[in-house]
């Protein structure tokens, strides 16, 4: 097993190689603009690292989100690309629960990340392996009493510390960690995701309302 893994639904954008027993390379960026640019180098980087071309690569895994419109749809391009390319599987892992693995936690926790808009995507996690509820996207205050006392992982969290005053690393995702939880469920025999987009709302950029269909005569 040699897994390709890559999740660009944050402002990281990461991408790591993982054996099905340790992860042999990875790469880890934060810029929120640049997720398109960076990404192909990332994969070009790891593989490099590794001393492995593509061509060894056995499964490809991606984050689905939740997360913004645009920075979610490169990752999920280019893993679906990558997988038809070399006729692999591509198997979906909700980013939040990427973080939330690699928080280690083994007690109740939130993961929030930033949703923009002064909203948190986020997740309850009975530890780190385990969601308790599907991932939302909310005001901090509209959740303040849901997440009362327990700790948190992710940028929302740090941003907004009235709410979530136990912010704990990480902050940013992590394809090792996403690979790692990938390698551990398939290991188990546990179907994952689709490699389908989790928006949990619509993107920012629409069409103008009264927009006027101009075509030649």
């Amino acid at each position: 097993m040699l897994l390709l893994a890559m999740d660009t639904a944050t402002p990281a954008v990461t991408v790591a190689l993982h054996d099905g027993r340790s992860v042999l390379a990875r790469s880890h960026q934060v810029d929120a603009r640049r997720h398109g640019e960076l990404l192909l180098p990332a994969v070009h980087r790891v593989l490099g690292e590794a001393g492995l071309g593509l061509d060894a690569v056995t499964d490809v895994v991606v984050g689905v989100g939740p997360g913004p419109y645009t920075g979610l749809r490169v990752g999920l391009v280019t893993a679906a690309t990558f997988a038809s390319a070399l006729d692999v599987p591509v198997h979906g892992l909700c980013t939040l629960d990427g973080l939330a693995y690699a928080s280690g936690i083994e007690e109740p926790f939130v993961v929030a990340t930033d949703a923009r808009r002064k909203e948190v995507y986020w997740a309850r996690y009975d530890d780190c392996r385990t969601r308790a509820t599907e991932p939302s996207v909310d005001r901090p205050a509209d959740i303040a009493e849901r997440v009362a006392g327990l700790p948190a992982v992710g940028a929302g969290a740090r941003l907004y510390t009235e709410v979530f005053p136990d912010a704990r690393d990480p902050e940013h995702q992590s394809a090792a960690a996403l690979a790692a939880l990938a390698a551990e469920r398939l290991a188990a025999g546990e179907r994952l995701l689709e490699p389908l987009p989790l928006y949990l709302r619509r993107p920012d950029a629409q069409v103008p309302k009264n927009y006027k269909v101009v075509t030649p005569r």
